[in-house]
């Protein structure tokens, strides 16, 4: 998820409430991650728990999670995340202006 993101070690670990070390150690499969850790990756990233759970392989092989953005949408909703949630309401009412003029011209 973090590379999904486009995040650093750093900007992913503030997200989901670690360290910098302790996700550097669960990227390195040094321990399983624990339930807060799964939890606060679903709540932030949206990610189907059953895809999160399964390993590498059958992540390869499975369907469940689909990411369907292109790179601009990635940067976008990365960018996004990173934002205060006052800058977060004035973006989404731009976007809600820019919609709605499109929609009523």
């Amino acid at each position: 998820m973090r590379k999904i993101n486009k995040l650093n070690q750093n900007e992913f670990s503030n997200i989901i409430g670690v360290s910098q070390g302790t996700l550097s150690e669960l990227e390195t499969d040094k321990y399983a991650p624990s339930l807060e850790i799964i939890l606060a990756i679903k709540t932030n990233f949206g990610v189907d728990l059953e895809w999160l759970l399964l390993d590498g392989t059958e992540k390869e092989h499975t369907k469940l999670f689909v990411t369907r953005l292109d790179n601009s949408e990635i940067d976008l909703i990365s960018n996004f995340r990173k934002l205060n949630a006052r800058d977060k309401r004035e973006i989404t009412e731009i976007m809600k202006l820019k919609i709605n003029h499109y929609n009523n011209p």
